[in-house]
């Protein structure tokens, strides 16, 4: 399926020869700055860029929307995104995203729908990883696999905090 306003500037096939070179020696470096790829070795993240799709997208896109099919990851190489959510009383921002960060591998790793809905704030640069290859650095990185479920108990423990405050905030004060 093709988006409106997105541009793929390569995946697999997409592009040839010199230019692809350097396209793929930036995203392994941006790639080992994301630190669940930080310590695989520089040819499994060259053959990860290259298997991946750099695609950008406007200020006011979506990557995904919450309720899609799962089918990748992706990595944001520089731009914001929000994070919303569908509610009772309309679309909540719940999270910001910033270079360097994962999003989507919730979808993946659950074999969910997406849990939200992903919405560039600035341009953004993101590499698209498919649910095949990411499942497969998983199975091939064991401390990759670590280092996403620090991701995922990190976003846990900041929305446990947060409801915590919230439903406190709800409770009627105790007399004294």
């Amino acid at each position: 399926m093709e988006r409106l306003g997105v541009l793929k500037t390569h995946g697999p096939r997409a592009m040839q020869g010199v230019e692809t070179l350097m396209l793929l020696r930036d995203e392994v470096e941006m790639l080992r700055r994301v630190p669940i790829f930080s310590r695989i070795a520089p040819a499994k993240l060259k053959l990860l860029a290259f298997t991946s799709d750099r695609m950008t997208y406007k200020a006011g896109q979506n990557l995904f929307h919450q309720g899609d099919v799962g089918d990748a990851a992706y990595v944001i190489l520089s731009g914001t995104a929000d994070i919303m959510v569908s509610s009772p009383a309309g679309e909540i921002k719940v999270a910001d995203v910033e270079p360097n960060s994962i999003v989507g591998e919730i979808a993946i790793l659950c074999d969910v729908s997406r849990t939200a809905t992903v919405r560039a704030t600035s341009p953004l640069e993101v590499l698209r990883i498919s649910k095949e290859h990411f499942l497969k650095l998983l199975s091939d990185f064991p401390e990759m696999a670590v280092e996403i479920m620090r991701v995922l108990a990190d976003r846990l423990n900041h929305t446990t905090a947060e409801l915590t405050a919230a439903r406190a905030a709800k409770q009627p004060q105790m007399a004294q």
